[in-house]
């Protein structure tokens, strides 16, 4: 699961580079639907929140993420700004759901953004400002999305995704045709290896990583699993400074292990605190 989230970031940014990123994005999508179609059923209850989750992760979580890595070089640093879609989670479920939190968490979320900032004034990350700032509005989206998910429970991560597939597809087909009429058309004759990127970023990331965090959260304790999803970033860093040749300066890894150390400490403690509700 880490290894298809971690690698996912090399993928996307591949296909952006290959493609343009409302066409890369709109391909994923109808790709994600082909996978999960067999799935895609109406579920009595839950299809506003379903449409909802659809729009914001099918089409404008991917709208700001692909053009996030357009327009960047250094995917390391993208990598770890991504991680504030945690710190995120936390400011809205206090501000929507009501949920107390003690200093702890408000120290870990506050690492998170120190971190985040000191990125930003890496000489070697100074011109990622866009990019930075993009991600950290996908970030924003993706912690709107875990909530409207929180209301989702029991429905199967296949059926989920297919509902995300076709809204996303269905949005930004128009999208992609209006900004990049003629990548789209170009789409037929591109080679089979532009596809196996997005491929890789449907498949890998969508089904077998969310599948497989749903099967270990249906089988083991969340205080368990979660805390184990922080490998991600780390190999997103690793492969993005390798296959790309980023460099990984000591302020980066500076900035990357204090983001690194807020995430886990608002990671763990939240996945405690949901155990500790459960045992209740």
């Amino acid at each position: 699961m880490n290894l298809m989230w971690g690698l996912n970031l090399i993928a996307v940014k591949m296909a952006v580079d290959l493609i343009s990123p409302l066409t890369a994005a709109w391909l994923r999508q109808i790709m994600v639907l082909i996978i999960c179609l067999p799935a895609l059923k109406i579920i009595p209850g839950k299809m506003r929140e379903l449409l909802l989750l659809g729009v914001l992760s099918g089409a404008l979580f991917y709208i700001f993420i692909n053009f996030s890595l357009a327009v960047s070089d250094n995917v390391s640093a993208l990598a770890i700004a991504g991680q504030l879609g945690v710190p995120f989670s936390l400011i809205l479920a206090i501000i929507f759901l009501k949920e107390r939190i003690h200093k702890i968490r408000m120290i870990g979320m506050g690492l998170s953004f120190v971190g985040v900032i000191l990125i930003v004034f890496d000489p070697s990350a100074a011109s990622e400002g866009a990019g930075i700032a993009l991600t950290a509005a996908a970030s924003l989206i993706w912690a709107i999305c875990s909530l409207i998910q929180r209301r989702l429970i029991g429905v199967p991560v296949l059926t989920i995704y297919a509902w995300v597939g076709l809204i996303g597809s269905i949005l930004l087909l128009p999208i992609a045709y209006g900004f990049e009429p003629e990548s789209l058309m170009r789409v037929p004759q591109l080679p089979l290896s532009t596809f196996g990127w997005i491929l890789f970023s449907a498949l890998g990331s969508t089904v077998i990583g969310q599948g497989a965090m749903s099967l270990l959260l249906q089988r083991h304790p969340v205080s368990s699993v979660v805390p184990l999803t922080l490998l991600t970033p780390v190999i997103s860093v690793i492969v993005a400074a390798y296959y790309f040749g980023t460099p990984l300066t000591p302020i980066m890894i500076i900035g990357g292990l204090i983001v690194m150390a807020g995430v886990a400490i608002v990671t763990i403690r939240t996945a405690q605190a949901k155990e500790g509700t459960r045992a209740v």
